[in-house]
C-alpha cells in the first residue's frame, strides 16, 4: 500500500459520507476551514489536498488513517516491518 492508494481510500470516503447525506461539500469545507470550490474539486479530482488539509479533515471526521486500512493489510505491513 502507497501513500496514493491511502488518498484514494480517502477521498472515496468522503464521497459516500456526502452521497449517504451524512456530510455535504459546504459543511465539510466549513468544518475543515477551507473553501466549498476546493472540496469539490478535490472530490471531482481536479485538485488535490494538502496534508495539512488532509490532516484537518481527519480531525474534525474523527477518522484514523487506520480506518483507511483493511485489517488483513494492516496485519502484511505489520509483517513485513518485523522482517
Amino acid at each position: 500500500m502507497d501513500f496514493q492508494e491511502l488518498e484514494r481510500r480517502f477521498i472515496e470516503l468522503l464521497r459516500r459520507r456526502i452521497r449517504s447525506g451524512e456530510l455535504t461539500e459546504r459543511r465539510l469545507a466549513k468544518m475543515a476551514g477551507i473553501s466549498q470550490p476546493h472540496v469539490h474539486n478535490v472530490l471531482k479530482g481536479k485538485r488535490i489536498f494538502s496534508l495539512a488539509m488532509a490532516d484537518s479533515i481527519l480531525h474534525v471526521l474523527r477518522v484514523d488513517l487506520l480506518d483507511l486500512i483493511e485489517p488483513e493489510e494492516a496485519d502484511e505491513i505489520r509483517r513485513r516491518r518485523s522482517n
